[in-house]
């Protein structure tokens, strides 16, 4: 009995002991494997600097990394303008009456006879109604035969009826009136206070005018843009180029779809800001300073003033001028870095103009990350003391 009661402490006492290696062990363990992950696996919003800059063109990758300077702002700031073709701003104005195909037109026929071809025994006069203007333009008149109305105003065409009738009859008066259809008509779509289908009067013979008609734009001006479809061609303009060029006042032609609607273009926030989100440009152009303001500009908690992107795919024309290469061939990625903490980099960013498509991101801060690292270490720390008292220790 001795033997065994003296053999219990020994053993007690040697499970504890392995016990408080077990709890050194784990700290270490748990210590090792929180610096391990904060050195890769920590939550961030995006890539750093050095990230990016390993994707340059100078290192291997496919993107050209330009720092911003008065050049470089110069010669990207290119935006493709809006504006009609020249087919477009050539086209001449439509008369107001004139005939169009699927307009009803009525004649009326005087003959200067008592037995005329037309007229009844007994009457000097015959009315031709509901005569429609056929999809290639004609009309038939008893013995004058297919008359070509389209094109023609209805003087015009009274003119024509008449050659062909006074060969038969003599001194016919012919008059003609449109019974149906408006003519020459322009659809007006999207934004405006009265959409519908307009005829080309004379008030209404340009597109500043026939959108008058339609009540005018139901938007801020500053971002309407006009858009007209003509065929299988169409162009656009600002709304408020229209007002301040007089050639982009196109005369309208028949079967023209005239649509306003809001600026479609846009620019995404990403990185360290106040907010990420697809912004709407909401004007012809805006800056990169602009940007950062309508997402709330740099976030004072995160981010590195000295790693502003702008990042966007930059047309040959543009990525030659930029790079001062002409081997430059095709479509470019192109990062555009952008200092704030330099002395003209507000100044820059100012000059530095955003574009449809374009995606600012601003990388953090590196004391950020330094940070987080702590902040998992300790945390973590916190957690393996707490298990180390689970065990005893």
């Amino acid at each position: 009995m001795t033997v065994i009661s003296s053999s219990i402490p020994r053993r007690a006492g040697t499970a504890t002991s392995l016990t408080r290696r077990m709890s050194g062990l784990g700290k270490l363990a748990v210590i090792g494997a929180v610096v391990l992950v904060s050195a890769c696996g920590l939550p961030r919003s995006g890539p750093n600097k050095k990230e990016i800059y390993a994707g340059s063109v100078d290192r291997g990758g496919n993107t050209h990394v330009i720092y911003v300077n008065d050049h470089v702002a110069r010669t990207a700031n290119f935006s493709p303008a809006y504006g009609f073709s020249s087919d477009f701003r050539n086209a001449s104005t439509v008369g107001a009456d004139e005939i169009r195909a699927g307009d009803v037109l009525g004649l009326s026929i005087w003959e200067n006879v008592d037995d005329g071809l037309l007229a009844s025994m007994g009457t000097s006069s015959t009315a031709l109604t509901e005569l429609q203007v056929d999809s290639q333009g004609y009309i038939f008149v008893p013995y004058a035969g297919r008359v070509r109305a389209a094109g023609n105003t209805p003087d015009q065409l009274r003119q024509l009826i008449t050659q062909r009738l006074e060969t038969q009859t003599p001194d016919p008066q012919v008059m003609v009136t449109r019974m149906a259809g408006d003519g020459a008509t322009v659809s007006v779509m999207g934004k405006v206070n009265a959409q519908g289908v307009y005829p080309i009067e004379r008030p209404t013979r340009t597109l500043s005018a026939m959108l008058s008609k339609s009540g005018g734009v139901a938007i801020e001006p500053e971002i309407a843009v006009v858009t007209v479809k003509r065929g299988n061609s169409s162009g656009k303009v600002w709304l408020k180029d229209l007002y301040t060029n007089p050639r982009n006042d196109i005369a309208l032609r028949p079967g023209d779809v005239v649509l306003v609607e809001e600026d479609q273009r846009s620019f995404t926030a990403l990185g360290a800001l106040g907010g990420q989100t697809k912004v709407p440009l909401g004007n012809e152009q805006i800056n990169a300073v602009e940007a950062l303001a309508m997402v709330g500009g740099l976030s004072t908690a995160l981010a590195d003033p000295t790693g502003v992107f702008i990042l966007r795919d930059e047309p040959q024309g543009v990525a030659r001028a930029v790079l001062g290469s002409n081997a430059i061939q095709g479509t470019q990625r192109m990062a555009y870095v952008l200092d704030l903490t330099k002395p003209n980099g507000l100044f820059l960013a100012r000059d530095f103009m955003i574009r449809d498509g374009d995606t600012v991101y601003v990388t953090e801060a590196p004391f950020v990350q330094w940070q987080k690292t702590i902040g998992s270490i300790t945390g973590t720390a916190a957690q393996v003391g707490t298990i180390d008292s689970a065990l005893g220790g």
